[in-house]
C-alpha cells in the first residue's frame, strides 16, 4: 500500500477516535484549507506571503512532485493562527521548493500550539521529498507555524507549505492574526535647544595613523567647538568640531570637549589613546547593503551620506558610511556598469564605472565630517559575484588605505571553494558560493589573518569586520587575526522570528565582548528596507524598540541598514536615543547577558563603566507582561538605585532593591530599557 494512503488512513483514524472523545457530530465537522486563511498576517523573510504559489509566484514543486494549494513563504517565517479549541486536527506537506535549485537551501518547519513544539520536520534541504505532518490538535487553542533558517544564511530559503489544511468541529471560524501592536509611537524626547555633546568617551589610534574624531553635538546652530588639553599633532576646527592630524607618540590623553551656542555650553570628557587597538567602542554608520544591494553606486552612497548629516543623525555619533558588495566588477552581470577589468597588471583592483575615482568618493564623505567603508571576500568571488582578493590581499589593502578608506567588511563566500581546489588554477573560474570547510578552526582563521595582518601594515587605521557567520566560534580568535568585530550569525531579515532567533544565539559569545572585539549580529532593520526594493521595516514597533534596545545591550556595530533620504520621524526617534545609544558606547565594552527568565520575559543585564547596570526586560511572548520585580539578586546588584527610563529619558523611582519592588509592564515582542545608578 502506498504511503499516501497508509497515512490518509491513520489521519481518518485518529479523527474519528478524537471526534469520539470529545463528543464532534461528525456530521458538521469540516476541511478548512490554510489557504482559505487571510495569509498576509504572516511574517517572512524576504517577499509577500502568497496563497496557492510559491515565493517566486510559480505552482508548488517538491523533489520533483507538484502541489496545487498551500502556502508559500521564505524563511524565517512565522503565521499566527487563533483555533479557539475549533479544529480537530492539521495536516500538510512541507519542504525547500524546486525553483531555488541550485542553491544551498534548507529550513526547518515546526508546528507550535499554545507555546508547545507539536511538530517539526528537521533541517530539509534543497531536493528532499516532502514530509508528511499529521497533528492532533484537540483543545488548542493558538497555532503557530514557522519556516526557520537550516543555517545557510536563508537567501534561498523558498518553503512550503503544500497541502496545509484543518479538520474542524465546523462551528466557529479559525482565523490567522498578528496580535503586536501596529501603531507607531515616539518615545525619545525632542532634542533640547542647548549644546549637548554625544561623542564617544574613548577613542583609539595608532600612532601615525591619520586621525579623524567629530564632536557630535544636537542644540540649536551655529555651534563654536573647542578641546582643551589636545596633544601635539592633533587640531580642531571650531566651526565643525572634527579633530584632525596624527599622533606619533603612544599614550593616554585626557582632552575636555566644548560645544557652546547662543542658548549655553556644554562640556564632555573624551580619553584618546594612541596605542595597538582601534574601535574602542563599537562603530556606528550606515551599510549600503539592505537598502540598495546590486543598485549601489556613487551617487547613492552621496546621498546617503548627505542624508546622515541633513537628519541630523550625525550629531548622535554616527560615523560610517559603508559601501557592501557591487562596488566591484562582476563575473556574471548584463549591466555593462559591472562590467569590466578586474584588475591592473600589478594585480589591483579596478572599481566598476558606477563608482569609478574611490579616493574621490572617500573624500567627499571625509569632508562631511565622516568615515567611510568598503567591502570584499577572502576568495575569489564576493557573494553577489564581484571580484573578491583572494590572490590579491596584498595590492587591495594598499588600496584601500591609499583611497583612504576606515572600514573593511570582510564576507567569506566562495573562499569555501578555495579550500577544495581552484579548477584549472584559475580563481575566476569558480563559479559558486560555498560555506564548506568554515567550521574547520585552521582554515577559518587562515584567510581572515592574511588580510587582517595587511591591514596592519597600512599607515591608516581600518576597522576590521569578519564576516563569517559565527563559524569556529569566531569569537573566540577574532582578535588574533586583528579583527574588530565579527558576525556571531547568519543574516537577518526584518522579521520578528530573525531578530528573535538571533538575539537567543547571542549568549555564548557575550564573554568576548571588550573594547576593540565586538560580537555581531548583523545589521539593523529599521526604516525602509528591502535589498533593493524597499518597504518599510516589517517588524512592529514594540519590536523595533526591542531591536535597537538589545543591539545597544550587546555592545553591537550600529548600523542602519535603511533608505537614508526616507528616514521618517519614528526612525528618527529609534536612532537618536543619545541615552540608549550611550548604553552600546558605554567604555567598559562588555555585553549584556540573559540573568534570568521568567516565563516569556528574559532580562539582559549589561555592566557600565561608572558601577550602572542597563537592564532590558525582553517580552518574547504574545500577551503583556505584567510583574513586580524584586529578585534584584539574580540580576548580580543590590543597594540603592535612581532607576532611570532610557527610551523617556526620565528617573522613575529610587529603590533600595534589598527591600522593594519594581512594577514593570512590557508590551507583547516589548521592552523596558531601564538604567540602575547607585545612590550614595
Amino acid at each position: 500500500m502506498k504511503e499516501t494512503n497508509i497515512l490518509k488512513i491513520a489521519a481518518f483514524a485518529v479523527y474519528i477516535i478524537v471526534s469520539g472523545l470529545i463528543g464532534i457530530d461528525n456530521a458538521t465537522a469540516q476541511t478548512v484549507w490554510l489557504d482559505e486563511l487571510d495569509l498576509s498576517a504572516a511574517t517572512q523573510g524576504y517577499g509577500t506571503p502568497r496563497k496557492n504559489k510559491t515565493v517566486d509566484n510559480k505552482t508548488f514543486t517538491i523533489a520533483g512532485k507538484t502541489y496545487e494549494r498551500g502556502f508559500g513563504t521564505h524563511s524565517v517565517s512565522s503565521l499566527l493562527i487563533i483555533l479557539g479549541g475549533n479544529a480537530l486536527s492539521f495536516s500538510t506537506k512541507v519542504g525547500m521548493d524546486d525553483e531555488v535549485a541550485g542553491h544551498q537551501s534548507a529550513s526547518e518547519f515546526v508546528v507550535i500550539g499554545d507555546g508547545k513544539t507539536l511538530w517539526s520536520s528537521g533541517v530539509m534541504r534543497i531536493g528532499d521529498s516532502a514530509r508528511t505532518c499529521f497533528v492532533n490538535l484537540a483543545g488548542v487553542k493558538k497555532l503557530e507555524l514557522v519556516v526557520t533558517d537550516g543555517g545557510n544564511g536563508n537567501y534561498y530559503d523558498h518553503a512550503d507549505w503544500a497541502n496545509a489544511k484543518f479538520e474542524t468541529k465546523g462551528t466557529g471560524t479559525l482565523k490567522t492574526y498578528n496580535p503586536i501592536a501596529s501603531e507607531p509611537y515616539i518615545l525619545t524626547p525632542k532634542e533640547k535647544a542647548e549644546p549637548r555633546i554625544n561623542s564617544a568617551k574613548i577613542f583609539g589610534v595608532r600612532p601615525g595613523s591619520s586621525f579623524q574624531f567629530l564632536v557630535a553635538a544636537t542644540g540649536d546652530r551655529p555651534m563654536t567647538f573647542s578641546a582643551k588639553g589636545l596633544p601635539k599633532g592633533l587640531k580642531l576646527d571650531p566651526q565643525t568640531g572634527i579633530i584632525t592630524g596624527s599622533l606619533t607618540k603612544a599614550g593616554t590623553y585626557e582632552v575636555t570637549l566644548g560645544a557652546k551656542n547662543a542658548k549655553g555650553v556644554a562640556e564632555k570628557k573624551l580619553r584618546i589613546v594612541c596605542g595597538d587597538r582601534i574601535a574602542l567602542t563599537p562603530p556606528m554608520g550606515w551599510n549600503s547593503w539592505n537598502c540598495f544591494a546590486q543598485e549601489v553606486s556613487a551617487d547613492k552612497v552621496k546621498r546617503a551620506a548627505d542624508a546622515m548629516v541633513k537628519s541630523g543623525l550625525i550629531n548622535h555619533g554616527w560615523t560610517y558610511i559603508n559601501i557592501d558588495d557591487f562596488w566591484e566588477n562582476n563575473r556574471d552581470s548584463k549591466d555593462p556598469s559591472l562590467r569590466g577589468k578586474f584588475r591592473d597588471d600589478a594585480g589591483y583592483i579596478i572599481p566598476n564605472t558606477r563608482f569609478g575615482d574611490m579616493k574621490s568618493l572617500a573624500d567627499y564623505v571625509h569632508n562631511l565630517g565622516l568615515k567611510i567603508g568598503l567591502y570584499s571576500s577572502p576568495g575569489p568571488w564576493t557573494c553577489g559575484g564581484c571580484v573578491g582578493s583572494f590572490g590579491c590581499e596584498k595590492q587591495d589593502a594598499e588600496s584601500y588605505a591609499k583611497w583612504g578608506f576606515d572600514y573593511l567588511k570582510y564576507d567569506w563566500c566562495s573562499y569555501g571553494n578555495v579550500i577544495n581546489g581552484l579548477p584549472d588554477n584559475d580563481p575566476y573560474k569558480v563559479s559558486s558560493l560555498s560555506y564548506n570547510g568554515g567550521n574547520q578552526l585552521a582554515t577559518a582563521m587562515k584567510p581572515f589573518k592574511i588580510m587582517g595582518d595587511y591591514l596592519r601594515q597600512q599607515p591608516r587605521d581600518i576597522v576590521y569586520s569578519l564576516c563569517q557567520y559565527g563559524m569556529s566560534d569566531v569569537w573566540k580568535w577574532g582578535d588574533s587575526v586583528n579583527g574588530n568585530s565579527w558576525r556571531t550569525t547568519n543574516d537577518i531579515t526584518d522579521t520578528w522570528a530573525s531578530v528573535k532567533g538571533i538575539v537567543l544565539d547571542q549568549d555564548k559569545s557575550a564573554a568576548y565582548s571588550k573594547p576593540g572585539n565586538w560580537n555581531d549580529p548583523d545589521m539593523l532593520v529599521v526604516g525602509h528596507v528591502g535589498w533593493g526594493n524597499t518597504h518599510p521595516s516589517k517588524l512592529k514597533p514594540d519590536e523595533q524598540y526591542l531591536h535597537i534596545s538589545l543591539w545597544s545591550l550587546f555592545a553591537s556595530p550600529l548600523l542602519i541598514g535603511c533608505d537614508m533620504e526616507k528616514i521618517d520621524d519614528f526612525t528618527l526617534n529609534l536612532l537618536t536615543n543619545d541615552e540608549v545609544i550611550e548604553v552600546n558606547q558605554d567604555p567598559l565594552g562588555k555585553s549584556a547577558t540573559c540573568l534570568q527568565t521568567i516565563r516569556e520575559m528574559r532580562i539582559y543585564v549589561k555592566e557600565l563603566e561608572n558601577k550602572s547596570y542597563a537592564v532590558g526586560f525582553c517580552n518574547f511572548g504574545l500577551e503583556i507582561a505584567d510583574l513586580s520585580f524584586k529578585d534584584f539578586d539574580k540580576l548580580g546588584f543590590n543597594g540603592k538605585f535612581t532607576v532611570r527610563d532610557l527610551w523617556r529619558q526620565k528617573d522613575i523611582s529610587t529603590i533600595d532593591t534589598q527591600k522593594a519592588q519594581l512594577g514593570i509592564k512590557v508590551p507583547a515582542h516589548g521592552v523596558v530599557l531601564y538604567k540602575f545608578t547607585p545612590r550614595k
